[in-house]
């Protein structure tokens, strides 16, 4: 069955950078554009960037855009997201999944960014 397993979330301070994965099985990762979401306390799920298959074309949310980056390696069936120059407001579990999504979701990872 699909997988979607999210990592690489932790503390960091504002200003900081984390680096989140994505790590996929049970469809054909290449045929499929990914989006990271995320989720904060009390808030709905958002989206946050989106990458096509074959990374020729990215968008991000306006919150996030010149700060993220979203990038996949098909060969690892994996989707990254590159978090430079975070904010408080960047707080939140990140998750990652097809686009459009799959009615299933992963864990997600937490982010945290406070001093």
């Amino acid at each position: 069955q699909v997988q979607l397993v999210e990592s690489g979330g932790g503390l960091v301070q504002p200003g900081g950078s984390l680096r989140l994965s994505c790590a996929t099985s049970g469809f054909t990762f290449g045929f499929y554009a990914m989006r990271w979401y995320r989720q904060a306390p009390g808030k709905e799920r958002e989206f946050v960037a989106g990458i096509n298959r074959n990374s020729a074309f990215t968008n991000y949310a306006e919150s996030v855009k010149d700060r993220f980056v979203i990038s996949r390696d098909n060969a690892k069936n994996t989707v990254y997201l590159q978090m430079n120059s975070l904010k408080p407001e960047d707080t939140a579990v990140y998750y990652c999944n097809q686009n459009p999504p799959l009615s299933s979701w992963g864990q997600g990872t937490q982010v945290t960014v406070s001093a």
